[in-house]
């Protein structure tokens, strides 16, 4: 481009910039932001000065004037303005977004093994709203806000643009921004291929366990990859054992306790197709003769198990989130108190339990004292071996809360000695 051209594109871009709104604070507001979260609340906000249509970029400022940062506006969510920079005058445009993606790209590959990793993960990637998974060669794409989602053709290019660099082909994109939050957004759900269509049954390997990844219909990008720290950390306590893994989705740790040389394994889901899933996943690593899945409720089945006289050496609990709103915590305290009841009834003396919550709302001091209740509704001890969160590719961005999420405890369960 000459010139001219270049000057005429910086010139026009500095005029949107100039023409975009601006979001004031009331007074004693914006404290969340000023410490490092990324939202600003409807309640939080004074006045919109400007036009501006809903997903538009705009600029933030306190009571006082001070310029706090920019990012886009939805009027039609409580979380009004989801913050991109804190720098002022930077511009918001397709460099800035590859700049993002880059940045964290080269994080992962500092950080964690990429053939399946998560490669953005929204707010803690400065990109919010937005989440993108590598499995293998094919990318899965979810878009949970107004403003990122104008941008998703932009970062998908961008992804792709970045990981070839390094040698890497994406052969698909699928999106599964089907989540009832869009609707939150005042955006329909979505869900399908961005470009050409491919075989959306991708295998991707993850501590030795080889695993059949359905982009198309497995639960949220299809598989959990916040979970692959925690899966290799049974490893060491599951030789020659007894295994039971509740919630087992698509048999993640089920599969793992088997790769470890576990004498034996029940996997557990309410979902039949999550456990024809996990048994084809079986078959794939040869474990059909040791690991072994069935379909039921947890809840039903864990006292069940427990009237037979059942006992495990290691006892897995990795259920759904319980409560993903403030309102519902009371209730996902009794479901989380009850299965670590029944759970840790199961477990022999000296054996294992790992225990989790992905439940942003339930807070670790939360989730710590349910467990200690539940141990003492079993009158057993714990001892603890670990305590875990998500896995490097899904980052805690302090400040910003909502990036952390999992905890993951490991414990040893004794009799009163």
């Amino acid at each position: 481009m000459s010139a001219d051209g270049s000057g005429r594109v910086c010139a026009e871009r500095e005029q949107d910039r100039m023409e975009q709104a601006s979001v004031m604070l009331k007074k004693g507001e914006g404290r969340t932001l000023k410490a490092g979260g990324a939202w600003v609340y409807d309640n939080e906000i004074a006045s919109v000065e400007g036009p501006y249509r809903n997903g538009d970029v705009v600029n933030v400022y306190d009571f006082g004037g001070y310029y706090l940062g920019c990012g886009y506006i939805n009027t039609c969510s409580r979380i009004t303005v989801r913050l991109l920079s804190r720098k002022k005058g930077i511009v918001i445009d397709e460099a800035f977004m590859e700049g993002r993606v880059r940045d964290a790209w080269n994080y992962r590959k500092q950080t964690v093994d990429t053939s399946s990793c998560r490669v953005i993960f929204g707010e803690a990637d400065f990109l919010p709203g937005i989440v993108v998974d590598k499995f293998s060669d094919v990318l899965v794409v979810e878009s949970l806000a107004l403003g990122i989602d104008r941008w998703k053709p932009v970062i998908v290019e961008a992804v792709k643009k970045v990981l070839a660099e390094d040698g890497i082909r994406i052969r698909g994109v699928y999106e599964r921004s089907d989540s009832k939050v869009r609707l939150q957004e005042g955006m329909e759900r979505s869900k399908g291929f961005i470009g050409e269509p491919f075989d959306t049954k991708v295998e991707i390997a993850e501590n030795g366990v080889r695993y059949i990844v359905d982009v198309e219909n497995g639960q949220k990008t299809g598989f959990f990859l916040d979970q692959k720290g925690n899966r290799a950390a049974i490893h060491s306590f599951c030789k020659g054992k007894k295994v039971l893994d509740c919630f087992t989705h698509t048999g993640s740790f089920a599969l793992n306790a088997g790769i470890a040389g576990a004498e034996s394994v029940l996997g557990v889901d309410a979902s039949l197709l999550a456990v024809e899933q996990a048994r084809e996943n079986a078959r794939l690593n040869h474990l059909e003769d040791r690991v072994r899945f069935q379909c039921a409720d947890v809840f039903e089945l864990l006292p069940e198990l427990e009237k037979q006289g059942e006992k495990y050496d290691v006892v897995i609990l990795d259920p759904p989130a319980f409560t993903k709103s403030r309102s519902s915590v009371k209730k996902a305290v009794k479901g989380y108190r009850e299965i670590n009841l029944r759970g840790i009834k199961l477990v022999r003396d000296g054996g294992f339990l790992a225990s989790c919550s992905c439940s942003h709302f339930m807070e670790p001091e939360l989730f710590a004292k349910t467990i200690r209740e539940a141990a003492a509704g079993a009158h057993r001890r714990l001892r603890q071996v670990e305590f875990r969160t998500q896995s490097a590719d899904h980052p805690i961005l302090w400040a910003a809360d909502q990036t952390y999420y999992l905890k993951f405890y490991i414990f040893q369960i004794l009799n009163e000695r």
